[in-house]
Order: structure tokens, then sequence, then C-alpha cells
């Protein structure tokens, strides 16, 4: 596995480094602190996922992910100490399959990694789940409520596909991890609510429905009757 860490601060990259050398096979690392040299190192290097920090001193993290995202659709993990969810969202719409916040466990840098690369194969073609008036299509990650087509990430991909599963019970944030990340690590239920959020904007802002997906406190979420 090769990864590409754009981080400006030594001990990150340390901290990093030693978590995937101490957790994985093997692994080859290449650093750079400069969102412009990262874009040139994801062509050059090739790497097979990107943990990308959104405070860098050049270019910011957003717009290295809109300069990846036009010749690349490798993996990229935010690395933030932002807790603010809209520059999350923001982060996630340009682009980025994944976010983690300053401070975080070797345990948790590991999984988000792992849950990417295990996503970017995809779910089997050719699978659909109707609905009511909805319709999801796991093959291409795409859900479609009455004529409107709505392209899903991958991990909103995920969510749909288990909630429409479940449709008529409550999937609980432990099963939301476990199929996204592959374990509920401490945290998860914070990550996942941004998730949902972001998934509802999208659903209501394209379809013009909401109350799609039901919140239930302290469990996980459901489909609502559409």
């Amino acid at each position: 596995m090769r990864v590409l860490i754009v981080e400006d601060s030594p001990e990150i990259v340390e901290f990093i480094t030693l978590a995937l050398e101490a957790g994985t096979d093997k692994v080859d690392i290449v650093t750079t602190d400069s969102g412009m040299e990262a874009t040139e190192l994801l062509e050059k290097e090739r790497p097979d996922v990107v943990l990308l920090d959104l405070g860098l001193p050049d270019i910011n993290g957003f717009e290295t992910i809109k300069r990846m995202r036009l010749f690349s659709s490798v993996p990229i993990i935010i690395i933030t100490v932002r807790q603010c969810e809209n520059d999350i969202v923001r982060g996630l719409t340009l682009g980025a399959d994944e976010y983690i916040t300053k401070p975080f466990g070797q345990l948790e840098l590991l999984a988000r990694i792992k849950a990417v690369l295990r996503r970017r194969t995809g779910m089997p073609v050719g699978e659909v789940i109707r609905y009511g008036n909805c319709k999801f299509e796991s093959g291409v990650n795409r859900f479609t409520y009455q004529d409107t087509s709505i392209p899903l990430t991958k991990t909103e991909a995920i969510i749909m596909g288990i909630l429409l599963e479940h449709r008529g019970a409550i999937v609980t944030y432990t099963q939301l991890a476990n199929a996204i990340w592959g374990e509920d690590y401490p945290n998860a239920t914070d990550t996942l609510r941004v998730y949902i959020r972001r998934l509802r904007i999208k659903i209501e802002f394209a379809a013009k429905i909401s109350g799609l997906i039901k919140s239930h406190a302290t469990i996980g979420y459901s489909l609502g009757n559409v």
C-alpha cells in the first residue's frame, strides 16, 4: 500500500507514519506539506490513498481536493482540527471520501483507511432495491425518487443500501458503523451524523422531499414513508 500524507505538522506526520508501519504489513509513505506539490506527487507516485490536512501553508485543502479530482479518483481522507460540520461537508462534497478529526487514535486511523480501500471496489453490480417511489441501484451508487436520479458517493450508497435493506426497522449506529468501517469505533456516531446530514441535504435539494431518513435518538436511523 502506498500512502500520500499531505500535512504541515511534523508531529502528525510522524504519528501517522508510525501507526501505518505498525498496523500494516507493507506500506510506502510519501509526504509533503504543500497542496500544490501534493497534486504533482499524486500524479507521479500514484498512491492508494491520500491523507490530506485542510490547513496547508500554500493552498488550502479544499482547493487541493478540487485539483486532485480533476484527474484522479484516489480515496482522499481529510485530516482536520476543524469541528465545524459545514467545513467537513464541504470537503466531502468536493470529492473527499472520508474525514478524521485531530486528535485521533491509531485504530481509528487504520479503520478509516481500510474502509475507503474496501469501498473502492464498490457494491455488487446489478442489485436494485425498490421502496415506494424510491429505487436504489447499488452497482452504480444511484438513488432515484420518482423521476429524479441522485448520484451517491460510496459511503452514502452504503448508508442508503443498509437503510433500504432494513426498511420498516431501525438501523442502529453500530450496524451502520460496521457496514461502513468494519467496526464501531469511538466517535463513530458523530461521524455518522455528518454523513446522514449530507445525505439528507442532497436528497431534499434534488428530489424536493423531506423526512425520508428519520432519526431515533441514541439508537440510529430508519426510513420514513415515501
